[in-house]
């Protein structure tokens, strides 16, 4: 149960005509060991892909002996990048980095799916030598992209290396990835496609029937078809792809399913089931090696000692980002949130411009007008990425990006930024991403687009991400001082601002409220007016309408506060305790009134042992079109309707 000396050399290169009788002889030998290692690690877990792990297994040995990589040094700056889509293989995956020397084996297998190791059912970035945790279908590629962005902007000659399933070339992301690869002449990508022809129901022509080299050929990249496990054609198709510097290449490798082992090859029901007693007993037999090295038995006291893997642990790296200075819109200024981003975008990449470079990127879904990119388009055009209506892809290419040290933006409507693409903003988050999310047109704010396009759940959705911080708003000061503190900090980040021009928040004297000496903080209640009586709190655009209604109730001798709580789903407790002192509170938002500010602002009372009066004001139900302002009177959320309701409540308190 030792580990077996198979690393590779770090002279097989891609450079080579052809491999080595050494590597020949390297592969050989390995593939044998990693067949084991699969089939006791899945087999021990009663659980995993020990099929399509098989079938890919000599397209892993080929691309991660020959590519730039470093055990020792697992981030290296300048290496190569291999990115699993089919993150189901991982039996596959952990086995070869274990033969090429980045982790002990008996702790690998004998972890495997178990709760106490980072070895998961799906291959996971926290084991050293996995670039992105995949899993879910389809978003490998879109992936590499954002790290080819990344390579490219920052001058490093590395490749990258896609392994993909068949099956998985039915998701309609691969080809937004390919397009935008293909645009974006993202040359030094490969994508390498296992075709065993199986997937978890049967054959993929029975499934959903699709000509993959067409698609492929269509989107203007050069295809390939080889033999998936023969390792001198597996290299020759890679080392064409890694020479040519004009067209991206797709290597379609024909595969068997569960292949070295008879009674596994081609059969579907392997893709997803572990070989049974009886099965493992007959694929000992057929190895030929002795019964001691398929012994299971030292594994078993491994498990029951619950020891993890002794691993590295992954490195968090984010770019110092300049904020540069905030600018300040006056009272005698009227403009609108998204504007105010705009402006934010230029000067933060202005206040970190190095000749023509700058560590901050911005993606647009064909918006760029609506999302105010334009100036930071103009200035930056290196670093501006137009994806077209592909928002899955890039969504997922963004937070790729957004770890190699470069602060990235993804700006889009509400609707198409949260509702479309939340599936990929949950895999940035389980990555460690530090993507940063604005998005424009939230709420009902969109106005004469109606119910289609209200994004109305943006802060129920987004909570539901343990690594996003959500940032809604009141006014262009605080947008601006927002955009500048995000940009600069590591992690998820979302700023939300809605359609329409709104005033500037002015505090009693008629000063700015968000300027000068304001300096943005995640979870600080800022009290826009003191009051005895009761206190408002509002989020985003409803903001201003909020601190209208409260002084029209202060001017009629009702002493209620206002105050703004920019970072609706997170209240710091010195606050949520200054609330338990008020007679009563009312939330407003343009938001769902179910899942948003109100419903978060009394979690966290409630979390510090405080009950207080509570009216939730926010949208009930989706609306029809009409301006801004005539949609907000339908749900009561105009001035007069706030006004009426607080002043109401209030009196009901007495």
């Amino acid at each position: 149960m030792t580990q077996q000396n198979t690393t590779a050399p770090a002279s097989w290169t891609w450079d080579a005509d052809t491999v080595s009788d050494e590597y020949l002889a390297w592969h050989e030998s390995t593939r044998r060991n990693c067949l084991r290692d699969i089939l006791q690690m899945t087999h021990l877990a009663n659980s995993g892909h020990p099929g399509g792990s098989l079938s890919s297994l000599d397209l892993y040995l080929v691309i991660y002996a020959h590519s730039k990589l470093n055990p020792e040094d697992p981030w290296m700056h300048d290496r190569d990048r291999i990115v699993v889509s089919h993150g189901h293989t991982s039996p596959g995956v952990y086995s070869v980095l274990c033969h090429r020397g980045y982790f002990d084996r008996d702790a690998m297998i004998s972890s495997f799916r178990r709760t106490y190791d980072k070895f998961e059912g799906h291959i996971e970035r926290d084991v050293p030598g996995v670039e992105w945790t995949t899993g879910n279908l389809g978003q490998g590629l879109s992936a590499a992209c954002g790290m080819a962005l990344g390579m490219r902007m920052k001058g490093i000659d590395s490749q990258l290396f896609v392994p993909m399933g068949d099956g998985e070339q039915q998701k309609g992301q691969i080809a937004e990835a390919r397009r935008f690869a293909k645009k974006f002449r993202l040359t030094n990508l490969t994508a390498i496609i296992d075709l065993n022809r199986q997937q978890i129901g049967g054959r993929i022509e029975d499934i959903m029937p699709q000509d993959i080299a067409a698609g492929w050929a269509a989107d203007g990249w050069k295809v390939v078809e080889i033999d998936g496990h023969d390792p001198v054609a597996i290299h020759r198709a890679c080392s064409a792809s890694v020479r040519d510097k004009e067209t991206p290449h797709c290597i379609i490798a024909k595969t068997e399913m569960g292949k070295g082992v008879s009674f596994m090859e081609g059969t579907h029901k392997y893709h997803g089931v572990a070989v049974s007693d009886e099965e493992y007993a007959i694929a000992q037999e057929e190895s030929g090696e002795p019964a001691s090295e398929w012994d299971l038995e030292p594994f078993k006291r491994l498990i029951k000692a619950e020891k993890p893997a002794d691993l590295p642990t992954l490195p968090v790296t984010y770019p110092v980002i300049q904020t540069g200075e905030p600018r300040t819109y006056t009272a005698d200024t009227k403009t609108d949130n998204r504007s105010a981003f705009g402006n934010a975008m230029l000067d933060v990449g202005e206040a970190n411009r190095q000749g023509d470079f700058t560590p901050v990127a911005a993606f647009d879904c064909d918006l760029e007008g609506s999302v105010k990119l334009g100036a930071f388009h103009k200035a930056f055009p290196g670093h501006f990425f137009q994806s077209g209506i592909q928002e899955h892809h890039t969504a997922a290419c963004a937070g790729a990006l957004s770890v190699e040290e470069v602060a990235t933006v993804f700006a889009d409507f509400g609707v198409f930024g949260v509702c479309e693409t939340y599936n990929q903003h949950r895999l940035s988050d389980i990555n460690h991403s530090h993507l940063k999310l604005a998005c424009t047109h939230i709420g009902l704010d969109v106005g004469e687009d109606g119910r289609t396009h209200q994004c109305i759940d943006y802060i129920g959705v987004l909570a539901n991400l343990f690594g996003m911080n959500i940032i809604v708003p009141a006014d262009p000061n605080q947008t601006d001082r927002a955009l500048r503190y995000m940009l600069s900090q590591p992690g998820m980040f979302f700023l939300g601002m809605g359609r329409s021009k709104l005033p500037t928040i002015l505090d009693t004297s008629g000063a700015p409220f968000f300027a000068g000496d304001y300096q943005f903080e995640l979870g600080r209640l800022d009290r826009i007016r003191p009051g005895k009586a009761g206190t408002v709190i509002a989020t985003g655009t409803l903001t201003g309408r909020a601190v209208e209604a409260v002084d029209r109730l202060r001017a009629d001798g009702v002493d209620v506060g206002v105050a703004c709580l920019a970072t609706p789903t997170c209240l710091n407790d010195e606050d949520a305790d200054s609330l338990a002192n008020s007679p009563f509170i009312v939330t407003v938002e343009d938001h769902s009134v179910r899942t948003g500010l109100g419903a978060h602002v009394a979690q966290a009372l409630f979390a510090r042992g405080h009950a207080v009066p509570h009216r939730r004001l926010g949208v009930e139900q989706y609306c029809p079109s009409g301006s801004a302002e005539a949609v907000y009177q339908s749900q009561g959320l105009d001035t007069d309707s706030l006004e009426r309701t607080i002043r109401d409540f209030a009196h009901s308190r007495r």
